[in-house]
């Protein structure tokens, strides 16, 4: 399960990524949230994974600062 939704973020990164940064939007975190998230998957698998990611995708928002954020 782990390859499959690291797959599915590495096309994201590859495909819509670039396309959602040429349309002026992009992660305000360093590293990015689909990186994060990969990370969080490899190191904690998919469920605790999953949450650290989508913990973190919540928080980049317009109100954020952003910044370094590195996983833990």
């Amino acid at each position: 399960m782990k390859k499959i939704l690291i797959f599915f973020i590495k096309i994201y990164k590859k495909t819509f990524s670039p396309i959602l940064e040429t349309l002026g939007i992009r992660c305000k975190y360093y590293p990015s949230c689909s990186e994060y998230t990969k990370q969080a998957i490899e190191k904690y698998g998919c469920v605790q994974g999953c949450f650290l990611g989508i913990k973190r995708i919540l928080k980049c928002n317009p109100f954020s600062k952003g910044g370094y954020d590195p996983l833990k």
